[in-house]
């Protein structure tokens, strides 16, 4: 166990943690809402730290970060748990297994080894991913620590639903983050996901206020956040927040709890990525979707091909020095 990290000491032994937008407040003996932080004798613990349920060599655009290192591999790692608990969540036998079956599990591995681990592999970065990395924040900020000393960026993948706090906390060793925007509405967040929106979006802009480089996932579910008002709103607001963050449009298929909606359709990506683009967006991506063409980059300026994908692989890429070769328009992103 590892003593957390952002939590209030209160009367009779209780506890408020800060990690998270939740902001539990936690009775000795009690875990909040993630499962994995439990407050002994007035003492908050993460109960995960060091327990790492997976490992993997991923390509980075399979975060899906599209303008962050392009073509170059990750150290993919997570922990069990998480802070939402999502009806459609495609890794739930490891995110909901606290909630599931009220086991904690993985095997140890130290800060030093995972960092070694990724440059043995020549990956560009570690990411935090799989489940949510705001539970197992204490893990994930030493090894962030220890892979910027070794020039290996760090990459969160993630709800969006830290604490304006511990990322400023992190921000000095955190170079980007895929951040979902489940939705526009806060009843979607609260009767799908058991969160609400307005901390995502605080923590989105927090995200751009830090200079993290910002890429957005809306996995577009039938019936529940289809429609075009407010696919409209997703894609004003990122505009708002800065034209140049690419956002990602991906479509559902039917698992866990959600089973009754059908597969998103190609027509509904497509309408998503035309609105998008009209709202003002510079790159948007349609994703679980290979071949459809909607994975490539294009330049926002004369619409020139820049990066040709199938699926996670780069079958052409023509950027060079971050600029299109076509008209020299800059091309936003870090490392391509």
């Amino acid at each position: 166990m590892k003593e957390a990290l952002f939590y209030q000491k209160l009367e009779n032994n209780e506890v408020k943690c800060g990690l998270c937008s939740h902001r539990c407040l936690i009775k000795e003996g009690k875990r909040g809402i993630c499962g994995v932080r439990e407050n002994q004798r007035g003492v908050l613990y993460s109960l995960v730290y060091g327990k790492c349920i997976s490992q993997a060599i991923d390509p980075i655009e399979k975060k899906p970060l599209y303008h962050f290192y392009p073509g170059s591999s990750s150290f993919s790692i997570a922990t069990v748990g998480c802070n939402f608990s999502c009806l459609h969540c495609q890794n739930y036998s490891i995110s909901q297994m606290v909630r599931n079956q009220g086991k904690i599990i993985g095997d140890y591995v130290f800060p030093f080894e995972i960092v070694k681990a990724a440059k043995n592999y020549h990956c560009t970065s570690i990411s935090y991913t799989y489940t949510e990395p705001t539970i197992f924040y204490e893990y994930a900020y030493e090894i962030a620590v220890l892979a910027h000393s070794q020039g290996i960026k760090n990459v969160f993948v993630t709800n969006g639903y830290t604490t304006p706090e511990a990322l400023r906390y992190i921000q000095p060793y955190l170079d980007a983050a895929n951040v979902d925007l489940k939705s526009f509405s806060d009843k979607f967040y609260k009767n799908i996901c058991g969160a609400r929106l307005q901390p995502v979006l605080d923590a989105l802009q927090e995200y751009k206020k830090l200079g993290i480089w910002l890429e957005i996932t809306t996995l577009i579910i039938p019936t529940y956040n289809d429609s075009e008002e407010e696919l409209r709103k997703i894609a004003e607001f990122i505009f708002q927040l800065g034209p140049e963050i690419p956002w990602h449009i991906s479509a559902f298929y039917p698992t866990y709890k959600l089973t009754e909606p059908p597969r998103t359709s190609v027509f509904i990506l497509r309408k998503a990525r035309e609105i998008g683009l009209d709202v003002g967006l510079r790159y948007v991506y349609e994703g679980n979707v290979p071949g459809e063409m909607g994975e490539n980059t294009y330049c926002y300026s004369c619409k020139a091909l820049l990066i040709e994908r199938r699926g996670f692989t780069i079958s052409q890429y023509y950027i060079k020095d971050k600029k299109c070769p076509k008209c020299g328009a800059n091309i936003d992103g870090v490392g391509l």
